[in-house]
Formats: C-alpha cells, sequence, structure tokens
C-alpha cells in the first residue's frame, strides 16, 4: 500500500503541489515562447513528455552502469538523442509547427525539468517509477502550457488550434482581438497569474511570516 502510495504521488506530484513550472520555476523560457498559438504549444508539451519519460526510462536501465564522472555527459547524450528523433519526426509529420516551434525543440536538451529529472529521479530510482515520473512532470509541465496558450489564441487572435471561435459579427460590432497577448510580456503575466491561482488553492505552499 505505501509503495502504491509512493508511486501515485510520484505521478500525480508534478500535476498539483509540485508541478515544475508552477512551483519549481523551471522551464519558464519555453513556456514563454511558444505560447503564442495553442497547436504548438501542446506539441511541444507532448514532446517534453515523451522526451523526459524516455529518458528517465533509459538512464534508470542503466544507471548502475555509468560512471560517476561522466554522468551528465551520459545523460546529455541520452537526451540529445531523444530530441533529434523527436524533432525529426516532427519535421517529417508535422512540418508547419515544426517551423513555428523553431529552435525550441532543439533546446528540450537543457531544459530544466529534463536534467534535473535525469539527475535527482533517473539516476538512483527504478524504470517503472522513472517511467511516471517522467509522465508526471511532462503532462504537468505541458499542463501549464496550454492553459497560457489557450487564453493567448483565444484573446489574441479569436481562435483556437487555428480555428476562428470568435464570431465575425462580433468583428462587425466593433469587437477587436487584443493585441497584447501576441506579447512575450502578457505570456509571462499570465503565467504569473497561473502560479498565483496555483499557490492560492495550495495553501501548503504559502510562505509563512
Amino acid at each position: 500500500m505505501k509503495i502504491n502510495q509512493e508511486l501515485k504521488n510520484t505521478l500525480l506530484g508534478p500535476l498539483s503541489k509540485n508541478n515544475p513550472i508552477a512551483v519549481q520555476v523551471l522551464g519558464i523560457c519555453s513556456a514563454l515562447a511558444v505560447t503564442v498559438e495553442l497547436k504548438p504549444a501542446l506539441v511541444m508539451g507532448i514532446s517534453v513528455m515523451i522526451i523526459i519519460t524516455f529518458s528517465n526510462v533509459v538512464i534508470s536501465l542503466i544507471r548502475n552502469t555509468i560512471p560517476n564522472s561522466v554522468r551528465i555527459i551520459v545523460q546529455l547524450v541520452v537526451a540529445a538523442a531523444l530530441v533529434t528523433v523527436v524533432s525529426e519526426f516532427l519535421k517529417a509529420f508535422a512540418y508547419d509547427v515544426s517551423v513555428k516551434l523553431s529552435v525550441y525543440i532543439g533546446l528540450i536538451i537543457t531544459n530544466c525539468i529534463l536534467m534535473g529529472r535525469l539527475e535527482a529521479f533517473a539516476m538512483s530510482n527504478k524504470p517503472w517509477p522513472s517511467l511516471l515520473d517522467g509522465l508526471g512532470n511532462g503532462f504537468g509541465y505541458a499542463a501549464i502550457l496550454v492553459i497560457v496558450a489557450f487564453v493567448r489564441e483565444l484573446f489574441g487572435s479569436g481562435s483556437l488550434l487555428g480555428y476562428q471561435v470568435v464570431p465575425q459579427s462580433w468583428y462587425e460590432a466593433g469587437y477587436i482581438n487584443n493585441g497584447l497577448m501576441m506579447l512575450p510580456s502578457m505570456a509571462l503575466i499570465l503565467l504569473a497569474c497561473v502560479i498565483w491561482v496555483h499557490r492560492s488553492l495550495n495553501k501548503d505552499l504559502q510562505e509563512k511570516e
């Protein structure tokens, strides 16, 4: 029962009280850069989740054979290989999204969440918990991206996933898209609001005076 609870916390913890963005404040740069539209944000979130999960499992499987002096290099090689696979897959099957994400897919290898999980968790845990840890942290990261991108695209472009959702009649009546939503500064403000709401809902995360 205790083991099951630990596994449950490993999977669900990053979705709430240990979210990599809202609590640990990691991966902020990509969260600001790819959230202008919902589709790229969704693809980025899924890509990070896949890479963290498989990297965790691979490193966990070989952790006892990795010399301590080169462990970071090995982690980088594993992560880089998976990033390359994901990047080439996107270029082959979702080229338009790949272009929008630009260099940010390649920069997943430098994502603090990825390297943090490999070093802090996968190097000292078995494959199954490492897989759950990767899924949880990847999904927690993706969830924040989707929330921010949803608001930015809806109010900034009047669309979601590229489909117009604000009726044309609204524009004819004088409605104007909020251009501020397209600016990186607004992404930072929205992210701050998400963190504020998250802290408000989780009283135990608030700093005590």
